[in-house]
């Protein structure tokens, strides 16, 4: 079929290449336009970009969809299908009803639970064991259209968002590939959503990236992990004597036994005591450098039971 493909972060590369590599035309590739980042702030292409280009695909970088002229180029392509994977744009009425056969979005959760912009970090942060990828057919709401196919894909307890990202952006390609082919076959049957069970993933905002240890130890655990690697939970924690406290990501933890005032150290091993419990710190990384363990920190970061960690927030 002729498909046009739409979207922007690494979550949906896979379903691009496996698209490809399932034979159907890709005419047109649509994602954000290059932005500033890094140190020097040099423009850059998003993933999708860049993949996109080096497959020989035609791109597309506009920075809304609503004008005439925009909607014209996208019907000139008389595409039979779209296929949307976090693209990072709202679709007018006149995209969505462009193709011959609709528009589909793969979704990173078992919606009606989590529709938005950060499902993935909600479901950890919620503590869920479960969660999907989720193909569904698009209409002008948010994350609202009926359902088609889904995965179930299990969030283990120690799970980070960098490796659900991975899985269901691997299963997503897969499940998307299976859409395709059952809207070939005139068969892909999608389900309204049900009305109960909605909730909402809204974008995380940098005042919840701080680490609050007075939240039960469980808490504290899922809300590391839901922000790992990106934009990672952090804490200020003392530097030498008279210096200003260094803000520190912390990347990975477990949970361990012990008690005490929220925020203290309790052992060597970076142990810390939290409203209810405790967390082990087991990976950490400073400001711009790369992630490192507990051990390999301490050696350049003098820690001792008894220090607290956390400062005034900012």
């Amino acid at each position: 079929m002729r498909v046009v493909f739409m979207g922007t972060p690494e979550f949906a590369v896979p379903t691009l290449a496996a698209i490809v590599a399932a034979g159907h035309q890709v005419v047109a590739v649509y994602t954000q336009p290059p932005r500033p980042a890094g140190r020097g702030m040099a423009e850059r292409k998003s993933a999708v970009h860049r993949f996109a280009a080096e497959a020989g695909l035609a791109v597309l970088t506009p920075s809304s969809l609503k004008g005439e002229a925009q909607q014209r180029t996208f019907a000139a392509d008389q595409a039979d299908v779209g296929v949307v994977v976090a693209y990072g744009l709202l679709l007018p009425k006149a995209i969505l009803a462009g193709p011959g056969k609709g528009c589909l979005n793969l979704h990173a959760s078992a919606l009606p639970r989590w529709r938005g912009a950060a499902p993935i970090q909600r479901a950890i942060m919620a503590g869920d064991r479960e969660t999907a990828a989720t193909v569904m057919r698009m209409d002008e709401g948010l994350d609202t259209g009926p359902v088609c196919l889904t995965r179930p894909i299990p969030i283990g307890p120690d799970m980070t968002a960098g490796e659900l990202h991975d899985a269901l952006a691997a299963q997503g390609a897969e499940l998307m590939v299976e859409a395709l082919a059952a809207i070939e076959r005139g068969e892909l049957r999608c389900t309204p959503q049900p009305a109960d069970g909605v909730t909402y993933a809204a974008k995380i905002g940098k005042a919840e990236t701080r680490i609050d240890f007075a939240k039960p130890a469980r808490a504290v655990h899922d809300h590391v992990r839901a922000l790992s690697p990106a934009p990672g939970a952090w804490v200020e924690v003392p530097a030498s004597a008279g210096a200003k406290p260094e803000r520190i990501k912390i990347l990975r933890t477990a949970l361990a036994e012990g008690g005490g005032p929220p925020g203290t150290i309790l052992r060597e091993d970076l142990t810390i005591a939290c409203g209810t419990g405790a967390v082990r710190i087991l990976e950490v990384q400073r400001g711009g450098r790369r992630p490192m363990g507990t051990q390999e920190f301490l050696r350049g970061f003098p820690l001792r039971p008894g220090h607290l960690l956390g400062g005034p927030a900012r």
